[in-house]
């Protein structure tokens, strides 16, 4: 991806995005940028996926729904009763068909932002995280803990992150996706694993 399909992406983000939603995703966007730098990761296409991860939050709630029906994509029970969660299936499509992206790897880190799903590319480790930590966040809980760990052990971040969010949503639980509750599950596994094979070595 080319710096300068980088700034076009921005400038289309500036114009498409309230202020507020646009300081997000430029915090979004060099958060990953400094964590892909950490990782190892592809700094250009985490830039690109920070960009463009909320680049459907523009569109109205029941837009989004009518959007899905349109372009067959898949609309869950808690989606439908919370549109605002189309936002990355919506933004995933858009980063397809409206600003040519063609890494599958950018794709699926626009699309599981929100949930995450297990089994996540080191890409799509880097968005969800990054958009949890990213300067302008505020409220969310242990966030100074987090935003250290994140850049020690992304894994660690990241289940932090998915109990976090768990624990907020227990009070409505009917906004609770499963995929979330599946990621946390198969990350806990994954922990457990490597505690037990550190111990046996």
């Amino acid at each position: 991806m080319k710096n300068t399909d980088i700034r076009k992406i921005r400038r289309a983000m500036e114009k498409s995005l309230a202020e507020k939603r646009y300081e997000h995703t430029l915090g979004v966007a060099y958060t990953a940028a400094a964590l892909a730098m950490r990782y190892g990761a592809s700094i250009e296409s985490a830039e690109l996926a920070g960009l463009l991860h909320d680049c459907a939050k523009g569109m109205e709630e029941e837009k989004s729904i009518s959007f899905c029906e349109k372009h067959h994509i898949g609309i869950t029970d808690v989606e439908r009763r919370k549109p605002q969660l189309l936002h990355a299936k919506v933004g995933s499509f858009l980063a397809m068909n409206t600003y040519k992206v063609r890494d599958k790897d950018v794709i699926n880190a626009i699309l599981n932002h929100t949930t995450g799903r297990p089994a996540m590319s080191l890409l799509e480790k880097i968005i969800f995280v990054a958009d949890y930590i990213e300067p302008g966040r505020k409220q969310a809980p242990h966030l100074d803990e987090i935003r250290r760990i994140a850049f020690q052990n992304l894994d660690d971040a990241l289940l932090r992150i998915l109990e976090d969010t768990i624990i907020y949503l227990q009070d409505f639980p009917d906004d609770i996706d499963p995929m979330t509750e599946k990621t946390l599950e198969y990350y806990r596994k994954e922990k457990r694993l490597e505690k037990e094979e550190s111990e046996a070595s």
